[in-house]
This record gives C-alpha cells, sequence and structure tokens, in this order.
C-alpha cells in the first residue's frame, strides 16, 4: 500500500513538472513568435502553481510592455524586483518601465550604488540573515558568559546583528507601503471621490503612486516625484 501511495505521489510530481515545463515552453514560443497575448495568458496560468517565481511577473512585464501596456509592465517588474532585487534585468526593465510614465527607480539624491546595496537581499533573505545572526549570537553570548572568552567577537557580532535588524526594519517598512502603478494610458487626479470633483492633474502610465485612502470605487493616491495628493478611479491603477 505504502509502495503504490509513493508511486502514486512520484507520477503527480513529474506530471506537475512536466507540465509546467510544457506551459513555459509554450509561452516562450508564443513570445518568440510575437504572438505576446498568448504568451501572457500562458504566463499567468503557469504563475498560478508558481505564484513567488519572480521570472514569471518578469516575463509577464515583457509582455505588457510589447503590447504597450507600460503601467501593468511596469506593476509586475517591481513584484519580481521585490522578490529577486539582484537581478540586474529585472532592475534594468523596471527603470525603463518607470522612465516611460516619467518615473524614476532611485530616488533623486540617492546615489545608485547606495540603492544596490540597500536591495542587494531580498526581505526573505535579509529575515533569514537576521535570524543567522541572532542564533550566532545568543551562542557566542552564552559561551563568554560561561568561559569569559570571545568578548570581541560577541560585540562584533552584536554591531552586525543591531545594523542588519535596522536594515531589515527600513526594508520591511518599504515592503509595506501600500504602492499602486497608473495602468490607464492617462489618469486623471481630482480632489475628491467622484467624477463631480475638479481635475486637478493627469498622470501618465507607469507612474508609481502610494495609495493613501479609499472610497467607493476610488483612491486616494500620492505622487510624490510630482509633490501631488488627490483621487482616483480604481480601474487607473493596478495594486502592487
Amino acid at each position: 500500500m505504502k509502495k503504490l501511495l509513493l508511486s502514486s505521489l512520484l507520477i503527480l510530481g513529474l506530471y506537475a513538472v512536466s507540465l509546467g515545463q510544457v506551459n513555459s515552453s509554450s509561452a516562450e514560443q508564443f513570445y518568440q513568435a510575437g504572438q505576446y497575448a498568448q504568451a501572457l495568458s500562458a504566463y499567468e496560468q503557469e504563475l498560478k502553481n508558481h505564484p513567488n517565481d519572480p521570472y514569471l511577473y518578469y516575463n509577464i512585464g515583457n509582455c505588457y510592455f510589447k503590447m504597450g501596456s507600460k503601467g501593468l509592465a511596469a506593476a509586475n517588474y517591481y513584484r519580481a524586483f521585490k522578490l529577486h532585487p539582484r537581478d540586474s534585468d529585472i532592475r534594468h526593465n523596471l527603470a525603463l518601465a518607470l522612465a516611460s510614465g516619467g518615473e524614476t527607480l532611485v530616488p533623486s539624491g540617492m546615489p545608485v550604488t547606495l540603492h544596490k546595496a540597500f536591495f542587494g537581499l531580498s526581505l526573505a533573505e535579509l529575515k533569514g540573515l537576521v535570524c543567522l545572526l541572532g542564533w550566532a549570537l545568543c551562542l557566542l553570548a552564552g559561551l563568554w558568559l560561561l568561559t569569559h572568552k570571545a568578548g570581541k567577537c560577541t560585540l562584533a557580532l552584536g554591531l552586525a546583528f543591531i545594523l542588519c535588524a535596522g536594515w531589515l526594519y527600513v526594508r520591511h517598512s518599504w515592503e509595506a507601503q501600500p504602492l499602486a502603478v497608473i495602468a490607464s494610458p492617462v489618469a486623471e487626479v481630482r480632489s475628491g471621490p467622484g467624477t463631480n470633483f475638479p481635475v486637478s492633474a493627469s498622470v501618465q502610465q507607469g507612474h508609481l503612486v502610494e495609495v493613501a485612502d479609499h472610497k467607493d470605487n476610488w483612491q486616494q493616491v500620492i505622487v510624490k516625484s510630482q509633490g501631488l495628493k488627490g483621487w482616483v478611479e480604481n480601474s487607473a491603477l493596478e495594486r502592487i
């Protein structure tokens, strides 16, 4: 009975892997043939089985970019960036998509090197590093209490733990921001949540905004790069 169960699980596992490979292969074929809508559908289907794969978001972003939907491309590049911030292709395409809407990936005044260092690890990797340093610090601290040795190592490790914990806190705060991207070609920013309120500005697709509030079918957004705050219809936004 156990052998039968194990065999069944193995067959199901191999089937799932082969199915994923088929989906990926067909998506690549569609993309290379310029059939971006079909490729997008295949990638999105595969994403259901691998929701944390940054390269699927990257490929979905490529499809949207080729189809002219630079706002949706930017949103998916941004999702890929959160999962794998070190990837140079993801970073480049995200910067390109944001630039099409007049936005920049690196905040004004921040050196590119510092920005890359800040995103040198994903949030999951950074959490793992902090946990590892915490355990190592506990062991060294215990050794120091018992033997009064390795005091300098304990101090150095303690400082490293504090620095990494601070890095994690700032990164977590950044990840927790309710961000969205303008997905429609042009979004009208109004002074209130309704078409009866006057238009105060227009923002192009691909622009990154922070969602501050919501009411009915409207979202209150902050466009930091332009110093704007107003209300935009839900249909014009893609939440990240």
